[in-house]
């Protein structure tokens, strides 16, 4: 199971909204095949598992492992439930239960009622973080929230004169491009107007090889020209009072909006006004926050969290540290 996860990482960002699922199958403990989910509309974990094994012969004998519940329902691909039963395989063992209700169970029903000997929860909360986006999405009907920001040594989000002066770089050249790698595994990147006026951000993925997310702009009154660099390309979900009652809860009103478009994660990258809107619900589920090298001395004040990082890093002397809201 723990090398499930570990290929299923290399669906992230090509698979979504699909889960990045990983499967192993195993023949007298050795594994002969293994597959990971597919970009989107192409084969699941399990699909690419079966098709990856030499000798067809031995899946009478072998045992599958997979991070999530194979699906029950014909979607862009068939039932991978019933491909499992069709392989031959009859030992099945799952991470999680997929919280979809178009599956969950139903995956697990199919197989054993095709005769198929099935364990569940096996590192179930291994699994679970695995694929928090997609279980945050089904659960709490709002897409997976992270919160990221780079802050000067001194506390600083932004110096006072960057709309005088452009983009005031806080953190690193690798850092940055972290920050790049971050993008291109979530399905939508959000920002403020003032972030867009003030940095004129592209908000891609550059300087990472890597899909694009869907990008999102706050502007209550529709006030942004089409020649800030959001509007290149593929153009931006922007919010205004067309769609966010902005004297009400605006992140819960933002979170059940995206939910509604389909969206499982964003990666919100500022400005102050704008985190602040998820941080004073408490509505967010990750943050992710550089503290540079530099010393501002005046500016808009970081963001603050009531709360103790679980990871802590260096990045060529950036220091990054990484929170959970449990």
């Amino acid at each position: 199971m723990h090398r499930c996860l570990e290929i299923g990482t290399l669906a992230l960002g090509t698979a979504r909204p699909n889960p990045n699922v990983g499967c192993v199958i195993v023949h007298e403990n050795k594994i002969i095949g293994e597959g990971y989910t597919s970009p989107y509309g192409g084969p699941h974990a399990e699909v690419n598992a079966i098709a990856s094994v030499k000798d067809k012969s031995l899946l009478r004998q072998s045992t599958l492992y997979v991070s999530l519940e194979p699906c029950s329902h014909h979607g862009k691909t068939p039932p991978c439930a019933n491909h499992i039963i069709e392989s031959g395989i009859r030992q099945v063992i799952i991470g999680c239960i997929d919280p979809n209700p178009d599956v969950s169970g139903q995956g697990i029903a199919i197989l054993e009622q095709a005769g198929c000997h099935v364990e569940t929860g096996i590192l179930d909360l291994e699994c679970r973080h695995h694929h928090r986006r997609f279980i945050c999405f089904h659960e709490k009907q709002r897409p997976y929230i992270i919160l990221k920001w780079a802050q000067s040594r001194d506390g600083i989000l932004a110096p006072d004169s960057r709309n005088k002066i452009g983009p005031v770089w806080i953190s690193n050249r690798r850092s940055r491009q972290l920050v790049h790698k971050w993008r291109s595994e979530e399905q939508a990147i959000l920002v403020g107007f003032n972030t867009v006026k003030h940095d004129n951000p592209g908000l891609n993925t550059r300087n990472w090889s890597g899909n694009d997310p869907i990008k999102v702009v706050i502007d209550q009154y529709n006030g942004l020209g089409k020649d800030y660099n959001i509007f290149k390309g593929k153009a931006p979900i922007v919010l205004s009072e067309d769609h966010i009652d902005f004297s009400a809860n605006i992140a819960s009103q933002i979170g059940e909006h995206l939910y509604k478009l389909g969206i499982n994660s964003v990666i919100i990258e500022g400005g102050a006004k704008t985190l602040g809107y998820f941080i004073d619900l408490n509505f967010w589920d990750e943050a992710r926050v550089f503290t540079g090298q530099v010393e501002l001395e005046d500016g808009m004040p970081a963001p603050k969290l009531n709360a103790d990082p679980f990871e802590q890093m260096t990045i060529d002397g950036d220091i990054l540290k990484i929170y959970q809201n449990a």
